[in-house]
């Protein structure tokens, strides 16, 4: 009766290996989905920001938004930014895709790239690109445009530009 159990118990172990339960980590769970959205941020003075787009997900340090338009609203200059694509995180947003940036005063560029800080009001792209105020046209491979100072750093630029003449 023994051998019986013993063997019972043998061929059990050699043919039933132990299960391995695969772990993982989910760090990176969207916590909510969204679907043609619209985001204001306000603040005592108003409207500080708004951002729309065609989806979005959440997760619980940023946003990715398709088709978005995000627009800050600063005290002197007023600037609008579309995209393709956007990550949102800690008042920066991440412009990826026919990138089209334009502020209230007509001054506007386009790129494939750029990215924005709120909190400075500062604009970068790393990437070719043409601005435009007016007649006035800039090309060049890098742009930092200062929204609050209205000041533009640009490298290996081609400029167009028309000056009044004054009788």
């Amino acid at each position: 009766m023994f051998l019986i159990v013993l063997s019972g118990l043998s061929a059990i172990y050699l043919f039933f290996k132990p299960l391995h339960i695969k772990e993982q980590d989910f760090t990176d769970v969207p916590l909510f989905d969204l679907k043609s959205f619209t985001m204001y941020e306000l603040n005592l003075e108003g409207l500080k920001t708004l951002m729309t787009g065609s989806h979005a997900i959440r997760y619980s340090d940023r946003y990715t938004i398709d088709d978005v338009n995000y627009t800050d609203n600063a005290k002197i200059y007023r600037a609008n930014m579309k995209a393709n694509f956007g990550i949102y995180k800690e008042d920066i947003i991440d412009l990826d895709g026919d990138v089209f940036y334009t502020r209230s005063d007509g001054f506007n560029f386009a790129t494939q790239h750029a990215t924005y800080n709120k909190k400075t009001a500062i604009a970068i792209s790393q990437q070719d690109y043409i601005a435009h105020q007016g007649q006035n046209e800039v090309r060049g491979s890098y742009v930092r445009y200062n929204n609050r100072n209205n000041t533009i750093d640009s490298t290996n630029i081609d400029a167009i530009y028309y000056l009044n003449d004054k009788e």
